[in-house]
């Protein structure tokens, strides 16, 4: 089998591995991959919102299955295009994206088909939204509605830092056009829970749950980032809790979305915050999470390409997903300065991967003499399995201390929280 995988991070890296292990697969390429997933992958010089160029890929190379993995793609409707000539496609359709692609589509929803989450107003008009949050409640969450590259949230801890968020995204437009709508929510208190789920729109499957982290800095301080680290599974997500979680937010949020006639098939991720008051929705996205994929797909016990099949064809359920009960950690090695500013371009040298220690390449690319070169904010993310989570994190630090990268700069509390609960 010819797969094709786009996007070029450390997340379509972690899937490419998974693939890989099905002994059908002959031959996987990423558009555009980068220059650590060409050792498991053919690099195709495509960009992963390039839909008429990958449409035209496909058909030359006789693709038999495609995934496409990162959430801009799937908002333009790369699945669609590649469903209309025939290829079969892991990722939900144009449609069923906008669960992510707009904050204002989901918060609403949630409200219509009374799924739990924090109360919010939508503001298009910046003069209102400084009006309101004169005297709303504070702390408050101010969203872009549109994609931001992970970065469209900001946590006003006071009236200024909230004024300043309205009139940095409505009208210094620093998301662009994603910050033409805000939603404007309730801060919500508890534990943070992730958790990423297969659905073929009638069954739902979800995987482990994980915990990222997502300050730049130990201790949560510092900016907001894609991800910092991540573990699995995450200890507050108890089976008591998945059973309220699956009754309440994820089988409503899939009937939902069938009720809207955006049948959502793919990977649908929940964002979720344990509050005193029972979980609720922080954000949904519409493919796998990143970091999370990093230490939930080593978890998984069941082939990779057997599941996205089925879930594409809408046979979820004739399959059995089954995961390890072991741990993992995945600790993000970045640039320096990163998410703020920084520079790349520096040479790599990465440990030999283990069966229990790994690493995945985010952003790197090859010179003309094959070394391998930082490219990027998020790097590399080094994760390692282990029967315990204590074991995985002294393992993910013992391979990430391997790694030889000059500018590089990684967090080192990452799964101190959740040893602690």
């Amino acid at each position: 089998m010819k797969l094709m995988v786009i996007g070029g991070g450390g997340r379509e890296h972690a899937i490419i591995k998974k693939l890989k292990e099905n002994p059908e697969v002959t031959e996987i390429y990423a558009l555009p991959g980068n220059g650590g997933i060409a050792a498991d992958a053919t690099c195709v010089n495509i960009g992963a919102k390039d839909i008429e160029g990958a449409v035209a890929f496909a058909k030359e190379n006789a693709i038999d299955f495609a995934v496409v993995a990162p959430d801009d793609p799937l908002v333009l409707g790369m699945t669609d295009a590649l469903m209309e000539i025939g290829i079969p496609v892991f990722g939900p359709q144009k449609n069923a994206a906008i669960i992510e692609g707009s904050k204002v589509f989901s918060k609403n929803l949630m409200k219509k088909y009374g799924i739990p989450t924090a109360a919010y107003e939508v503001f298009e008009d910046a003069a209102a939204a400084l009006e309101y949050v004169g005297s709303c409640p504070i702390p408050t969450v101010i969203k872009a509605d549109g994609l931001a590259l992970g970065k469209g949230v900001i946590i006003a801890t006071t009236r200024k830092e909230a004024e300043d968020a309205i009139r940095s995204i409505m009208e210094d437009k620093v998301f662009g056009a994603s910050g033409s709508r805000i939603v404007i929510e309730e801060f919500l208190t508890g534990p943070e829970v992730s958790v990423l789920s297969f659905t073929d729109g009638k069954t739902v499957i979800p995987m482990i749950s994980s915990m990222d982290h997502k300050r730049a800095h130990d201790g949560d301080e510092g900016p907001n980032t894609g991800g910092m680290g991540t573990i699995a599974p995450n200890p507050y997500y108890t089976d008591e809790l998945a059973k309220v979680c699956m009754d309440t937010i994820f089988r409503p949020t899939v009937d939902a979305m069938n009720a809207e006639g955006r049948t959502f098939r793919g990977c649908l991720y929940f964002g979720l915050m344990l509050t005193p008051n029972g979980p609720k929705v922080i954000e949904y996205n519409c493919r796998f999470g990143d970091p999370e994929t990093q230490v939930v797909l080593p978890l998984l016990k069941t082939d990779l390409l057997t599941v996205m099949m089925a879930t594409a064809s809408g046979t979820l359920d004739q399959i059995h997903v089954e995961f390890s009960d072991e741990s993992a950690c995945c600790v993000i090695v970045a640039s320096k300065g990163y998410p703020v500013s920084y520079q790349s371009g520096f040479p790599m040298e990465l440990p030999p991967d283990r069966a229990d220690a790994f690493t995945y390449v985010a952003g790197a690319k090859r010179d003309e003499n094959g070394t391998l070169l930082s490219a990027g904010g998020r790097v590399l993310g080094v994760t390692a399995v282990a029967p315990t989570l204590r074991e995985a994190i002294d393992k993910a630090y013992a391979h990430t201390a391997q790694v030889k990268f000059e500018n590089g700069y990684h967090r080192s509390d990452i799964g101190q929280r959740a040893l602690k609960a």
